[in-house]
């Protein structure tokens, strides 16, 4: 049955939709390249033998153990429903060509050995490696790539529908490649393709493949699934005779047997057994933990190692988004009213230690970021169309978060709040902020899925309490947490994006008209702005760097401008714990220190 079903899908969605299974295209002397760049040239040159930011010469054995908070119920992370595991996307199933640690954006050939695209970009095709196997021992095909285009994008997620709905045909090409043409101009699109993950046709059924599973898709990468224990461990073996264990982007890498993930209800649990040992490496994310929790024997002797890693990435942005699907989060000026009441000194200083720096930018740390930078005249040509979507301060580089005395009852922060929201149509009554036309009080709630987050919703429940706001907490587990995330049910939400030095297509699914009412994107906020949409296509089709800042850039600040969250904080580097029977490479990449390219210390 599941034959057939495979057989009817590629007969119905594939050839039904001109994708062209039939005869070949030809390519006549094809510019094939052994990588490409989002912007300028590939750092590594052909031939090269692995990346710099690795141990080409680690040793191969033992095991990694890491603790994980939450819960899952699908191993399948390609699907919307349910909560999956993301590290099946690296570690079992391959894409066609893999991402360099140590470039913005560039990739270089893991299934496919090569790439082949024109100066327009208005195509891309790859040729498989003809040793590309499934950890199965059947060869990665062609035909292959094409069914794993389809699938995903008539069942994948929102941001593989998208992507790859922009591919106007899809094509075997010579011997042992394929082909996609494209219906828009979007320069990124071909290492979007690139990036791929690849499935099989022959263990795939399209009729079931939304539907949760403990069973890992089938894939060509390193290791495969070798125990799951639902809601509590998920064990990963070295995929017997994995067939790209010499390429370049894998020398160095995926150096242990196995690989153990347990999953813990809380943080507090989580870390409890990293200190006794049942855990080899701790990502930190608390300051007081990491000020305070680590005074213990084996950091004292030196067993566990404390360190703090700079990468050259944009800082994450934290923050707390306002559904602004909802009517009372509707006026910027109500949201605005919210970020001035937020006490950020406060709270980094009594709360953080002090360790935090302020968010801002949606790309702090970085040239992509607006703060503290007036706009060139690129960024101004491509603003003049929308000449309400800029703050002035925003557009002239003068804008900071609100800053406060750090007391925690800023009277000249609170009286900007009141004015913002008697602007707004509220005001005071009997110690409660009301509407003036339906009398209601102002009530909001803010889900959290963290005891940690629940802290900081905490102090900022008794901030919002002085100008008469009502905020109600609710504390969820994790896979409702992700549900009602996923589905907008929520009034406020904690978030994290993390951006790279070479934002792209993501941008839409995070901040794209188009993504706002399709459950299960990132724009968790719901913003409708056709200037963002427009400085979202100006960085897709810059050509050259400098053009490509500037788009950035202006699409920073039409964010900070819509005020649709209230920017939280970030750390200055990772703050990595590990016992020292795990080692990690001496130079850090530029998207810091990767688990995958650790081992087993002697």
């Amino acid at each position: 049955m599941a034959g057939i079903t495979r057989r009817r899908f590629i007969r119905n969605s594939i050839a039904g939709a001109a994708l062209a299974l039939g005869p070949r295209v030809a390519s006549a002397a094809p510019a094939l390249a052994h990588g490409i760049a989002m912007h300028g040239a590939p750092l590594y040159p052909p031939g090269f033998r692995h990346y710099a930011s690795v141990n080409p010469d680690a040793p191969k054995g033992g095991r990694l153990v890491q603790a994980v908070v939450g819960a899952f119920d699908s191993l399948n992370p390609f699907i919307v429903r349910g909560t999956a595991l993301p590290f099946v996307r690296w570690n079992i199933v391959e894409t066609l060509m893999a991402r360099s640690p140590d470039e913005p954006f560039t990739l270089y050939g893991l299934i496919a050995r090569s790439v082949e695209t024109d100066d327009a970009r208005s195509y891309v095709a790859f040729e498989l490696d003809p040793a590309a196997r499934f950890s199965d021992g059947r060869p990665v095909r062609p035909e292959d790539v094409l069914f794993s285009f389809e699938l995903l994008k008539t069942r994948g997620r929102p941001n593989h529908r998208s992507y790859y709905g922009k591919v106007a045909k899809a094509a075997l090409h010579g011997d042992r490649g394929v082909r996609f043409d494209f219906g828009v101009e979007d320069r990124e699109l071909p290492l979007i393709l690139a990036l791929m993950p690849i499935l099989a046709e022959h263990a795939t059924n399209p009729a079931s493949f939304e539907e949760t599973s403990f069973t890992a898709p089938l894939g060509s990468g390193p290791y495969v699934v070798s125990q799951v224990k639902p809601g509590e461990t998920v064990i990963l073996a070295r995929a017997p005779d994995y067939w790209g264990r010499d390429l370049a982007p894998n020398r160095g890498n995926y150096n242990f047997d196995s690989l153990r993930y347990d999953f813990y209800r809380d943080v507090n649990s989580q870390f409890e057994a990293f200190k006794r040992g049942l855990a080899d490496i701790r990502f930190e994310t608390d300051p007081g933990r990491w000020k305070t929790g680590y005074d213990i024997p084996a950091v004292r002797d030196g067993r566990i190692v404390q360190e703090e890693v700079a990468n050259g990435q944009p800082k994450p942005y934290s923050a707390l988004l306002f559904n602004m699907r909802r009517d009372i989060f509707k006026d910027a000026r109500v949201r605005a009213a919210f970020t001035e009441l937020f006490d950020f000194e406060w709270v980094n200083h009594n709360l953080y230690f002090g360790v935090y720096e302020r968010n801002g930018s949606f790309y702090d740390g970085s040239e992509l970021s607006a703060r503290g930078r007036p706009a060139d005249e690129r960024e101004r040509e491509l603003l003049a169309p929308f000449p309400d979507a800029v703050l002035p301060a925003v557009m002239e580089g003068t804008w900071q978060p609100p800053r406060s005395d750090g007391s925690g009852r800023d009277r000249e922060s609170l009286k900007r709040a009141l004015d913002l929201l008697d602007a707004a149509g509220w005001q005071v009554a009997k110690g409660a902020l009301v509407s003036r036309v339906t009398g209601k009080p102002f009530v909001a709630e803010l889900i959290v899925g963290t005891k940690d987050q629940e802290r900081l919703a905490l102090a900022y429940q008794r901030m919002l309490k002085r100008a008469g706001i009502t905020l109600d907490i609710r504390l969820v587990d994790n896979v409702q947490f992700e549900n009602r995330k996923q589905t907008y049910d929520y009034d406020l939400v904690p978030y994290i994006w993390d951006q790279s030095l070479s934002p792209g297509n993501e941008q839409s699914f995070y901040f794209g008209s188009a993504s706002a009412d399709v459950p299960g994107t990132r724009n968790f906020m719901g913003l409708k702005n056709p200037a963002a949409d427009a400085m979202i296509t100006a960085l897709l089709s810059a050509r050259e760097r400098p053009d490509f800042v500037s788009a950035v850039r202006a699409l920073d600040r039409v964010l900070i401008s819509a005020r649709f969250s209230v920017p939280l904080f970030y750390t200055p580097g990772q703050w990595i714990a590990r016992w020292r029977k795990v080692a990690r490479p001496s130079k850090v990449s530029l998207s810091g220190t990767l688990a995958e390219s650790w081992w087993q210390a002697g």
